[in-house]
């Protein structure tokens, strides 16, 4: 017998039952409250058509979409383990969480990894350990300016990714923005534009400009010199980054859902309100690497100097190439270069750009650095990376690979009180983090997340320079290939040095030394024509 004869059955017995006993008692009638709807739901699920477990299981059915529903939830809290959760697992999420909030960020009883599973990383120490500055003012800066630059930056080693207002509530911009004030370093606007909230508090900003030119846009959607001059000369703006593709979804545009795009939204970026927003997927502004340079310099010229660079997920490698070609050509080189990582973070993305589009920081970061050295280019432009930047190893292990400077977005959204509870494309983050619902917003109190952010910042740089100390080490500069080892294999172990070997500097500009993996990229004329 099915279960849809036996809910008839069980219904009407129920039904007839209260009926019979009421004629002795009758205060079962109230039963009747709760059987009477549930009958009815059950008769809804025969007859609905939509879902099959609902209409073959009445009532029954419900029991497992009510389980799916808080299934993240069941996984984080009670299934997984602390090693396993994605894409930020609870070890590390726990380690931001400690930090950000001043308490014992050790570990007791020795490391949960498998130090013996391919793929395994770790730094080389020394004998001969320095000591490390425990006072934040001995923190070492990065000055970010190439030849071209009349305001040159000096900027802190980590930084806040972007992140959008928008994808961000207000009060998440501002415990943000507070907390880089706090902490003297640096916070990037996203590509949505500057809003109020990035300027209440004063910290500095670097600007976005993504395809859709947000904060700098005609109504047709293109550049606008004129907007983009008057935001670009706030004395907040420390730096312009021209977003080519992010991590998360390379080669796509952003993405704002109708349920985020405010009024309020809606006027900064000049577009119209409740309505999902698409970025292009690509500029309008120029077409081709040497346009691209041009318009390098144009930004720089309409900033009066400030630095001017951008942000990439590497793809195609023949194009990162042309971009080193035209810098020679033009004689236009960008101030900084931002690499994100394929397991990048964002608000919204398609599942397959997401897990399936972009290279991995650590290849793109090695191959642009590389490139750039290569081309004679390296010691005028720095690598910023970004991409799962967490800890302090993850910092030493990106300069190692070839980084200047790192920026980090969802270990400070984590520091002012993201839970990873994977709703940022719902408008429903129930901490008021990646949301613009009001009721929501009013749960983070600004006060209290921005002095978190700036702890955990604090503590990461702090962290990271305790490790360079151990590798005896003078600075992060000092820091090469060969201080992180990766295990390869169960018997087999390599430096980064090893995998990756540096490029000789210049060799891509002298046609006899082009190393063998580069020849098949080169198309010299073309450029030349």
């Amino acid at each position: 017998m099915k279960v849809r004869e036996y809910f008839v059955i069980i219904s009407i017995v129920l039904t007839a039952s209260v009926a019979v006993i009421a004629l002795f008692w009758t205060p079962i009638l109230w039963l009747y409250i709760i059987v009477i709807p549930l009958i009815l739901l059950g008769v809804f699920d025969m007859v609905q058509k939509k879902r099959s477990i609902r209409r073959n299981f009445p009532l029954l059915g419900r029991i497992r979409y009510m389980l799916e529903s808080i299934r993240p939830e069941i996984m984080q809290y009670f299934v997984e383990t602390d090693t396993q959760g994605r894409p930020i697992n609870r070890i590390l999420r726990s380690l931001v969480y400690q930090r950000a909030k001043g308490q014992n960020d050790t570990e007791p009883f020795g490391t949960q990894m498998d130090i013996y599973h391919s793929g395994y990383e770790w730094m080389e120490h020394s004998m001969y350990a320095k000591n490390n500055p425990k006072n934040i003012g001995e923190f070492p800066r990065l000055l970010i300016g190439g030849k071209d630059c009349k305001q040159p930056y000096s900027s802190s080693l980590l930084n806040i990714s972007a992140m959008s207002f928008g994808s961000l509530s207000k009060n998440a911009i501002m415990a943000l923005n507070k907390g880089a004030k706090m902490g003297g370093f640096a916070h990037n606007t996203g590509e949505g534009g500057i809003s109020n909230y990035h300027l209440e508090h004063g910290g500095d900003l670097i600007w976005q400009i993504g395809t859709g030119y947000f904060g700098c846009r005609k109504d047709d959607g293109t550049f606008n010199d004129e907007t983009y001059r008057v935001n670009a000369l706030r004395p907040e703006v420390k730096m312009i980054e021209i977003k080519l593709s992010q991590g998360a979804k390379p080669g796509h545009g952003g993405i704002l859902p109708a349920s985020k795009n405010t009024e309020e939204i809606a006027k900064i970026r000049h577009i119209k309100p409740f309505v999902a927003v698409h970025s292009p997927p690509s500029h309008s502004a120029f077409s081709d690497p040497i346009e691209f340079m041009y318009f390098i310099k144009k930004l720089r010229d309409l900033s009066e100097g400030k630095p001017v660079g951008f942000k990439l997920c590497l793809g195609r490698k023949q194009e990162f190439m042309d971009f080193c070609e035209a810098m020679i050509y033009t004689g236009i080189q960008p101030d900084f270069i931002t690499v994100d990582g394929g397991e990048g973070g964002t608000g919204a993305a398609p599942v397959e750009f997401s897990n399936s589009m972009g290279m991995p920081l650590r290849e793109g970061l090695i191959f642009v650095h590389d490139t750039l050295v290569g081309f004679g280019l390296r010691d005028d432009i720095k690598v910023i990376v970004a991409g799962k930047i967490i800890t302090g190893f993850h910092m030493a292990r990106a300069l190692a690979l070839g980084a200047d400077g790192c920026n980090s977005a969802r270990a400070m959204m984590l520091s002012i009180g993201c839970i990873q509870a994977l709703q940022c494309n719902t408008n429903t983050c129930p901490v008021g983090v990646a949301t613009q619902n009001p009721s929501l917003i009013k749960g983070l109190v600004v006060d209290d997340k921005a002095p978190r952010a700036n702890r955990y910042h604090e503590a990461t740089i702090h962290s990271f320079l305790e490790l360079i100390a151990a590798a005896g080490l003078n600075g992060p500069e000092e820091l090469n290939r060969s201080h992180i080892s990766k295990r390869v294999g169960l018997y087999n172990v390599q430096t980064y040095e090893d995998i990756y070997p540096y490029m000789v500097p210049g060799s891509l500009i002298d046609i006899a030394n082009i190393p063998e993996s580069y020849k098949k990229f080169f198309q010299l004329t073309r450029m030349m024509k």
